[in-house]
């Protein structure tokens, strides 16, 4: 196995850290996962991991927008 050094900036190492401790594994194995996800995925087909986050199952959310915002915020009044 190779050892290799990246420069992080510190936001980001501390996130990753954060991960790493959270899923219970090392740095330097979610490094490489992170990686090999990053690589194995076909060339324009990379995976958004926040796609579909929001994702309601409903298929006529853009024809009820205007009456689900008004909903909203009357509720929050």
């Amino acid at each position: 196995m190779q050892r290799t050094t990246v420069k992080l900036p510190d936001d980001l190492d501390a996130r990753l850290r954060h991960e790493a401790e959270r899923r219970g594994i090392t740095v330097s194995d979610l490094t490489r996962e992170a990686i090999e996800t990053l690589l194995s995925a076909p060339q324009g087909k990379r995976r958004f991991l926040a796609a579909g986050a929001g994702a309601s199952g409903r298929s006529d959310i853009s024809e009820r927008i205007e009456e689900i915002l008004a909903s909203e915020v009357g509720s929050s009044h």
